[in-house]
């Protein structure tokens, strides 16, 4: 039997009927295969690459001397909620997480007609110059995956934050490989804090402690680049990294993980980031909205009365750059909805998770329908895809 009982986690599954006629998911993931790598990594690291061994229940992860079973918590679409499971085989993924065609069939299914597609590296190595290589070799990937069907796949390019004129020279191959937008930490990272255990969280988190900050020149360059380019910044849930293999504190962190990203949007309001560059679009992903709102009005409220002895010399309000410079994604947030039309809620986009253990596939008009009840239909069909189709630039 199975680690998944007899459950198939592709089956075919009804979804619920349409409730509007164009759907962006502002925010879907990959999964793909860790034997990928050998194929995408730069020659000189390809035979450093992991490897994947199975005992017939379990596959097995093989790299850098370390043998772990294969991790499942990021693909579990198409499984009720008491049938989630940690580890597994890669036949027990959903085949769209990592296979274009079976993912177009999902989205068809769950009348999601684009998707923006995030995830998959780097990797958990302790070998620095592999690391680096290998947010290139997902690029590479993620630029194969969405190109079988580039108007409907759209392609986010991962970005390291270790040199800034290296994450442009990387922002610019993203760019020709067809990102529309580049993730980046949450913080800026440092070579000195890389270690293997965090590898990949330092990918979302950056490093916290440092003294560099999103705010400094320094990375003027980088914020000059996303705009000549047109590309989105985005961060994901990167300011608190969800510790998903610990039942004890998974819960508490995946709710932190949403509000924790207003210290990132602090840095770049006040940092005078978005008076230097009015035209850079930088977009919260996976945060929730509801919460916004709040955080718009206090810091309106706080800036006014502390702005003289911080010296701090923005243009606006900060509330000002939330409605111009600020997006928003979220999964199932009616509360966000209702507030759409306050500051800090007006470029909120709707988004799936797919395939992830939030995820709204296959029901995902069902939520739709839920979150927007009442809402008249150009006000949910700008959250649901004109949103996404703005800071994207999809089209």
């Amino acid at each position: 039997m199975s680690v998944v009982d007899d459950v198939d986690v592709n089956k075919k599954v009804e979804a619920a009927p349409r409730v509007a006629p164009h759907v962006v998911d502002a925010d879907a993931h990959v999964n793909p295969p860790p034997g990928m790598w050998r194929d995408y990594l730069s020659p000189q690291f390809r035979n450093l690459a992991p490897v994947v061994e199975s005992d017939g229940e379990f596959d097995y992860v093989v790299f850098e001397g370390h043998r772990r079973k294969l991790n499942l918590m990021s693909s579990q679409a198409g499984r009720k909620f008491n049938e989630y499971k940690n580890n597994g085989r890669l036949s027990d993924m959903r085949l769209g997480g990592w296979m274009a065609p079976a993912r177009l069939d999902d989205m068809d299914r769950d009348g999601i007609d684009v998707a923006v597609v995030f995830g998959g590296g780097p990797l958990g190595t302790g070998n620095f110059d592999l690391y680096v290589d290998s947010f290139a070799g997902y690029n590479r990937w993620a630029a194969d995956f969405c190109g079988h069907d580039p108007r409907r796949l759209r392609q986010v390019g991962y970005i390291p934050m270790l040199d800034v004129d290296l994450a442009v020279q990387m922002m610019r191959e993203a760019a020709k490989g067809g990102a529309t937008a580049i993730n980046i930490p949450a913080f800026p990272q440092s070579a000195a804090a890389f270690n293997k255990a965090d590898a990949q969280a330092q990918a979302l988190s950056g490093d916290q402690q440092s003294a560099r900050q999103y705010r400094d020149p320094e990375f003027d360059p980088l914020w000059k680049a996303a705009c000549e380019l047109d590309l989105a910044v985005t961060f994901h849930l990167g300011a608190r990294v969800s510790r998903f293999t610990d039942k004890t504190n998974f819960l508490p962190d995946i709710s932190m993980g949403k509000v924790a990203m207003l210290e990132m949007v602090g840095i770049l309001i006040y940092g005078g980031v978005f008076d230097r560059f009015p035209d850079l679009r930088v977009g919260l992903i996976e945060s929730g909205c509801g919460w916004l709102p709040w955080a718009a009005e206090y810091m309106d409220r706080t800036w006014e009365m502390q702005r003289h002895w911080t010296e701090c010399k923005i243009e606006h309000p900060p509330s000002y750059y939330y409605d111009r410079n600020i997006y928003a994604s979220f999964i199932n947030d009616p509360v966000g909805v209702q507030l759409r039309h306050n500051t800090g809620c007006k470029n909120i986009m709707w988004s799936s998770d797919y395939p992830h253990s939030e995820t709204t596939f296959p029901h995902s008009h069902e939520v739709i329908a839920k979150n927007f009840k009442g809402v008249p239909p150009a006000e949910r069909d700008w959250i649901i895809a004109g949103c996404a189709e703005k800071f994207y630039r999809l089209g």
